[in-house]
């Protein structure tokens, strides 16, 4: 059996495929079936590599110097050869601005804002750059151009040029240029304009701005999408709550009656709405719990969070408990759903347009991935990732807050509304089981609070109408509609069919939370001895896969428990109506979209570690992973 050349961790030049370049890169494994080392370039690449491709730094540092026997090649590039030129070979000025444009990679530059103040001096070549994606040379579609702006100011004294190149350095970098002629005959093109611009002087004082527009990528359908969303969701909410209300709930039914406009607004009830809302920014501003930061940003910064959503909940309970105490007539509102949900519409659209104001203002590094830099788009998705007024992080707090704990007592609105609808001494045993299931559902995010530091919600969308709508509408009065629906269509529940959807219910939660606990732990400490166990893959960007464990059998095991405990919370209310059933459906076609997202973004980020990791879980085939309980919608990526 053959043995090993290097070691793990050694440090040696590894061969580019495709090339004769070498460079320097870190052992990392070595497969002892296939032979092949696993090594790491300076720019986080990963590629596979045969022995014969690998070679130690000392050997580099013997050719440097040259001998009498180095190939032609390699004399190419040595300083002692001869400096008599043959008939064909070009006047030296050519051969160093050949050299020069071989050197300069603008193309690759256009991920970055390039400027350039320009003087009547002679403009120095860029260095080599390769860019790669996850150890592949980089493809770029006609329509997917980074932005470029480019800026030359004529009449200074100084030439200054802001771009990133790659870490890499090799001296053999120089000798070389891997990019097509085509490329190379477009970048000459672009050195014959710049030198155009520079041999004006400074006689004209005047600024060149060449903008190539950008062409980022949008969802939800683009502007036409968010639009449709932006203006039939609230109205499709009210169409529900309106159905739900009537007699006979029946599909057949629709639409229901509408009421006046005049009939849905209520002074009164939009004050009592931002008495809650300003309520619980108070309860959010109060010293107490803990403080962590969240993920580095863009520019390296990690945002400082208060963990301390549980104790909201236990001073609005506090509160609620006593208005109980002091009789105060909480059937009031039930009475007014409707113009409560109107209320916070108003409110959202309200808080969608400050944000998308003070947005405007907000710095570049500061926006969010998702923006696009259209008006409309960006209003829906977000245009600034954490909006913060001092402190205060207003996406943070609509995330957990006002709508999550308002579920929270709209249900106990419910229960003593159906008490007092249906003249009971005690609520059903079906209300009881939706009070508590989603009780629990809400008291675990908030003792949670951390993990929701890492979603996608916070590191990556906006805080625009999307968040807000949802935050503050669409969670407290969607996801208590089946409570809502039990008020004025009570279902009698037996004992064992009961003790099936607590089982239902149970086993949903030990999923999602066994999930999510393997997760937050191995990102808080993957040195963790209780997590030895799990296998991982490590990627071009530095975090790991996680592959086994909850996560090895499905890709996204916390989304399975999610749809098994929407179902338990929907069965208390039978079979007579498919409304109360409208939840589930949903909350399947929400995570069908979150993963279809989740794996567009994971491709693009880990590229071949990902492809790895899909193979190697216990579905292979991912459209095969995306619908139904024993496969999961799973699909997003567990990053350390």
């Amino acid at each position: 059996m053959p043995t090993r050349r290097f070691a793990d961790g050694e440090v040696v030049r590894g061969r580019w495929p495709g090339s004769s370049l070498y460079y320097e890169v870190e052992i990392l494994s070595h497969d002892s079936k296939s032979q092949l080392y696993t090594v790491k370039y300076k720019d986080g690449t990963e590629l596979e590599l045969k022995e014969s491709d690998i070679k130690p730094l000392t050997s580099f540092r013997q050719r440097k110097s040259g001998s009498a026997s180095s190939s032609p090649s390699r004399r190419r590039g040595s300083r002692s050869r001869s400096r008599s030129r043959s008939p064909g070979r070009p006047p030296r000025s050519s051969r160093r601005s050949a050299s020069a444009s071989h050197q300069a990679d603008r193309k690759e530059v256009r991920k970055e804002i390039l400027e350039v103040k320009l003087t009547p001096l002679v403009l120095k070549p860029f260095g080599n750059s390769i860019n790669r994606y996850n150890g592949e040379p980089e493809h770029r579609e006609k329509n997917d151009l980074p932005h470029k702006t480019t800026q030359v100011h004529t009449g200074s004294f100084s030439l200054q040029e802001k771009f990133h190149l790659p870490q890499e350095s090799s001296y053999l970098s120089t000798q070389y240029s891997l990019r097509p002629r085509r490329e190379e005959i477009k970048l000459k093109e672009i050195d014959a304009q710049e030198e155009k611009i520079v041999k004006e002087g400074p006689t004209s004082l005047r600024t060149f701005e060449v903008t190539t527009k950008q062409l980022k990528e949008v969802e939800f359908g683009g502007v036409p999408g968010v639009l449709t969303i932006m203006l039939g969701l609230p109205a499709f909410l009210f169409l529900l709550l309106l159905m739900c209300k009537q007699k006979e709930p029946s599909l057949l039914n629709f639409p229901p009656p509408l009421p006046a406009l005049s009939d849905l607004w209520d002074a009164r009830v939009f004050g009592l709405y931002l008495v809650w809302f300003f309520l619980q920014a108070l309860f959010y501003l109060l010293p107490i719990g803990k403080v962590v930061e969240g993920t580095p940003l863009a520019d390296g910064r990690r945002l400082k969070y208060r963990l301390n959503g549980f104790y909201a909940f236990i001073l609005t309970s506090g509160l609620v408990g006593a208005s109980l105490l002091w009789d105060v007539e909480l059937y009031y509102v039930y009475n007014h759903f409707l113009q409560f949900a109107l209320a916070a519409t108003v409110w959202a659209v309200v808080l969608s347009v400050y944000l998308c104001a003070r947005a405007l203002k907000a710095p570049r590094n500061d926006l969010s991935p998702a923006s696009s830099g259209n008006a409309i788009y960006d209003f829906f998705i977000g245009r600034e990732l954490n909006p913060r007024i001092g402190t205060f992080d207003l996406k943070y707090f609509c995330e957990l807050r006002p709508g999550l704990i308002g579920w929270v007592v709209i249900n106990l609105v419910m229960l003593l509304a159906e008490m007092k609808v249906q003249n009971r001494a005690f609520p059903s045993l079906a209300m009881i089981l939706v009070n508590s299931f989603q009780l629990l559902y809400v008291v675990d995010a908030l003792w949670n609070e951390e993990a929701l530091l890492t979603t996608m919600d916070i590191i990556h969308d906006g805080f625009g109408f999307m968040l807000a709508f949802g935050d503050l509408v669409w969670v407290p009065f969607i996801y208590s509609f089946q409570a809502f629906y039990l008020v004025a269509h009570p279902n009698e529940l037996s004992w064992p069919a009961a003790s099936l959807i607590v089982a239902l219910k149970l086993c949903g939660f030990i999923i999602f939370r066994c999930a999510n606990s393997q997760k937050n732990a191995f990102r808080k400490n993957p040195n963790d001895p209780k997590l030895a166990h799990l296998k991982t893959i490590h990627t071009s960007t530095g975090k790991n896969l996680l592959v086994s464990g909850w996560w090895g059998f499905v890709r996204h095991p916390n989304y399975l428990g999610d749809l098994i405990m929407a179902l338990a919370w929907s069965l208390p209310c039978g079979f007579s109506h498919i409304l109360p059933y409208f939840y589930v459906i949903y909350f399947t076609a929400l995570l069908v979209h979150r993963e279809a997202r989740d794996e567009h973004h994971c491709k693009r980020k880990y590229g071949l570690a990902w492809e790895k990791y899909c193979q190697r879980s216990i579905f292979p085939n991912p459209k095969c992973r995306e619908f139904g309980f024993a496969t999961s919608i799973a699909g997003v990526y567990l990053p350390l």
